[in-house]
């Protein structure tokens, strides 16, 4: 597994896609076409009818036009060659930096929260409401998207897609409680299930080395499911099950 640090040499193509006509069309062909090996990140650009794929290494075009039902037409950008190969060296930190932004906002907020009355307990709480408001924020910019983005890896939204959908306004609604101070302990143990299961399957798109989208910040940023992922989620369980603890 590469490190988190570690640069990788990548190749990125543009192709032309038609039959898309809305988001869900969007969405439907990026999850094809990301569960191909070595594709790293799909963008699109629906009224443009334009997709930027970014891959570890060429992938034929007849590959692509298999990946997509046949309602959808892809093919290679006028004035690029097909076997054209655009190296792009980005560090994983430099992919993850809107995450890490966001991490260091939301503990400096905590902190100052609790300055002048400092308790330890008291600023966990606000973290973890701060960093559900946050996230289930960038969820509601495009709710229709993040259901198709969030199967990928999450188990309980790939068995049930109904919970992709409920899963924003869950984060909405315990990270409420947290800062309300509502049924705290009632929060912590959701945040205990909800987080262990996405964990799970983090782990294991991480161990089969898949690369696919996060959708930790809803598919409004492309981060890419790293080792920060697994990470993030994992002192959010860390903290949950310390205040249990603590209470």
């Amino acid at each position: 597994m590469k490190s988190f640090f570690e640069r990788s040499i990548i190749m990125k193509h543009t192709y032309t896609i038609t039959g898309m006509t809305c988001n869900g069309c969007v969405a439907s062909v990026k999850q094809k076409l990301e569960k191909l090996e070595d594709i790293q990140e799909v963008d699109i650009d629906l009224e443009k009818s334009k997709a930027a794929i970014t891959m570890f290494k060429h992938i034929p075009l007849s590959k692509l036009k298999a990946a997509l039902p046949e309602k959808y037409t892809i093919t290679i950008q006028s004035g690029e060659d097909e076997n054209f190969e655009l190296p792009v060296s980005e560090s994983k930190l430099k992919q993850l930096k809107p995450l890490l932004l966001i991490f260091a906002y939301l503990f400096v907020a905590s902190m100052l929260l609790n300055f002048n009355d400092w308790n330890t307990q008291s600023a966990m709480l606000d973290f973890m409401g701060l960093f559900y408001i946050v996230f289930s924020f960038f969820k509601f910019l495009d709710l229709k998207g993040f259901p198709e983005s969030f199967k990928m890896y999450d188990p309980l939204a790939k068995a049930i897609p109904v919970y992709g959908w409920v899963y924003p306004f869950l984060e909405l609604l315990l990270g409420l409680m947290f800062l309300m101070r509502f049924q705290v302990q009632v929060a912590l143990i959701a945040t205990i299930v909800i987080l262990g299961i996405t964990t799970v399957g983090v782990t294991k798109t991480l161990l089969d080395k898949k690369s696919i989208r996060c959708a930790c910040l809803g598919t409004a940023l492309n981060l890419p499911m790293t080792e920060a992922t697994f990470i993030e989620n994992s002192v959010m369980l860390i903290m949950a099950v310390s205040m249990l603890f603590m209470m």
